[in-house]
């Protein structure tokens, strides 16, 4: 909760008859400072007092101005928007803002919550339309971990289905293993294409590509041999991807981890009447969801993607512990998902009120649509590199002489493209540039990760570190200060920033509440403009000892926040640009 709500209540309460509570969740923060520091809407006392809003704004403010306190009120309409003296609450709002976990809370503690990311399908490129899983999946695990949660994130590898049975009789068919072992995933994709080009020439190889699946399932060894092939050569493509996004994983499970467990969830549905017969598949009829019926025996008896998520969701729940499970994959399988929840209601499962899906919209590259049948994959591998050359060229420009600039570039370049995701909101479909995500301007990762550089820089020139500036603030140097510090940072720059810094931990309880990053995103760019705006409109290091160090700690507080803002949303923060 914003340490300035909490502070505002606190001066509030004395003049309302409501908890402090209800004061926090009433008060808003004005959109710019001729309105105040913190607005209180008068409407929720109109209703007890039965008088006007505007008129209660009015006594508040001549009552609170009446017994000078340390907040100025004026009555604006039916809001009270308060004016907190800034020399005796910027030092206030300074101190706790260089504590290291700032913004860390307990708000989840005692509650696991398991979220399901990434989930790319074996034999196929890691192609950029699997970024947003990733890093999206990825800042939340974060985020969650921070305030308390504990969290437990799976890989959740697409490595069972007929899309094998198509790979093995087209390697059967086409397959070449001195190009499969050169390139596996581009021979692979390579192949699958192929075989959707050849099945509309020739509709039996979906027949042939269905008897490979069911050999597989019933553990024919020369279809369980070419799997284990597919397999171990698709992880070691996506582990060095994820060794380079930054991205762990506490467990990766292919969807086969389940085949042992479909049995029981298909003898449990069978146990409560639900399964019905359709066209010779096995279906749980949902119309009293409103929703088709769920597919979970094909006609030959074999199991599709419903059967293995029903497994995959008691199995979360029953073994792994799960308080809640979330699920990020794209928006088109929102119906697949509605269905699967819904059967796990129909079977009594106290797991389909804790899990939850987490769309999110289509990622174009360069107004390109990926489809891994017709082979339009952007290989996710080639557009970091290409950001991180670019990202390594406009650096080597800007500071020719910096130290390690292939590392800073491989964190601007790559943070470039996860920031360039993760700032819109996840339900938007996003036409990428490149270039345009690389700008060291504008709304950018480049933008915050310089500005965060530019305030590390100025406490090297200080001489001021962060573990100091954590020190005086424990130490109650900061406090003890007071004004002579307040003094110095009361112009409208620096209080803004202050103000700013001070929600970080709201800006993360909302990122959550709303299971969005962009929310995070969104405030470490404002946060930045703010930084910048001091950073131009005052001097910073000046001839005045005591100025210069409630300046820098400002500074300080900034280069710590964004940096661990900008670890959450997993971009590395270089400390020279």
């Amino acid at each position: 909760m914003s340490l300035l709500l909490q502070w505002a209540a606190v001066q509030l309460q004395p003049y309302v008859t409501l908890e402090h509570e209800e004061i926090v969740r009433l008060l808003e923060l004005p959109p710019n400072l001729e309105l105040g520091d913190v607005a209180f809407p008068c409407f929720a006392l109109a209703r007890t007092l039965k008088r006007a809003p505007a008129a209660i704004a009015e006594e508040l403010a001549q009552r609170m101005n009446g017994d000078q306190q340390p907040v100025r009120a004026e009555a604006k309409g039916p809001y009270l928007n308060l004016f907190l003296q800034r020399e005796e609450w910027a030092p206030k709002l300074l101190a706790p803002l260089l504590a290291s976990d700032f913004g860390q809370s307990q708000a989840g503690a005692g509650q696991r919550v398991i979220i399901d990311l990434s989930s790319p399908n074996i034999a196929k490129p890691f192609g950029v339309g699997h970024l947003r899983s990733t890093m999206i999946g990825n800042a939340l695990a974060q985020m969650y971990r921070v305030s308390g949660y504990e969290v437990v994130t799976v890989n959740h590898i697409g490595d069972w289905g007929t899309q094998f049975g198509k790979l093995m009789e087209a390697y059967r068919r086409w397959g070449d293993e001195a190009k499969l072992k050169e390139a596996p995933i581009k021979e692979s994709l390579s192949l699958y294409v192929r075989f959707h080009e050849e099945v509309e020439r020739d509709a039996t190889l979906e027949d042939e590509a269905r008897r490979w699946f069911w050999k597989l399932e019933n553990g024919d060894e020369e279809a369980h041999r070419l799997w284990q092939y597919f397999v171990s050569f698709s992880m070691e493509e996506f582990d060095r991807v994820y060794a380079r996004l930054g991205v762990k994983f506490d467990y990766t499970l292919g969807e086969s981890f389940y085949n042992d467990k479909m049995g029981a969830v298909v003898d449990r549905l069978k146990e409560l009447q639900l399964l019905e017969e359709s066209n010779g598949a096995q279906v749980v009829r949902l119309d009293d969801e409103g929703l088709p019926p769920c597919l979970i025996l094909k006609t030959d008896g074999t199991t599709i993607y419903p059967t293995r998520d029903l497994a995959t969701a008691l199995y979360r729940k029953k073994e792994m512990g799960g308080d809640l499970l979330l699920y990020v994959v794209g928006a088109e399988q929102k119906l697949h998902f509605n269905q699967v929840f819904a059967v796990l209601k129909h079977m009594g499962e106290e797991v389909a009120d804790d899990c939850l899906h987490l769309p999110f919209g289509l990622m174009k590259f360069d107004g390109r649509k990926m489809s891994t049948r017709k082979g339009q994959v952007i290989f996710l591998d080639e557009v970091l590199d290409e950001a991180v050359a670019k990202a390594l060229a406009i650096i080597s420009e800007k500071n020719p002489e910096l130290e390690g600039a292939q590392d800073v570039a491989e964190a601007v370049g790559i943070g470039a493209i996860v920031f360039g995701d993760l700032k819109h909101h996840r339900m938007l479909e996003i036409d990428f540039s490149l270039d345009e995500a690389l700008r060291f301007e504008g709304e950018t990762g480049p933008y915050v990760q310089y500005t965060a550089a530019r305030a590390f820089k100025l406490l090297e020139k200080g001489g001021l570190s962060l573990s100091e500036a954590e020190v005086l603030s424990q130490s109650g140097a900061i406090a003890a200060a007071g004004g002579r510090y307040g003094q110095h940072l009361n112009g409208a720059a620096a209080w803004e920033c202050l103000k700013a810094l001070a929600a970080y931990p709201e800006a993360i309880a909302e990122a959550i509440r709303q299971h969005e990053p962009s929310v995070l995103a969104r405030f470490l760019l404002d946060t930045a403009k703010r930084f910048n705006r001091f950073y131009h409109q005052e001097r910073i290091l000046t001839e005045n000892e005591e100025e210069t160090s409630a300046k820098l700690l400002l500074a300080a507080a900034v280069a710590s926040l964004l940096r661990s803002g900008l670890t959450l949303l997993g971009l590395k923060t270089p400390t020279q640009i």
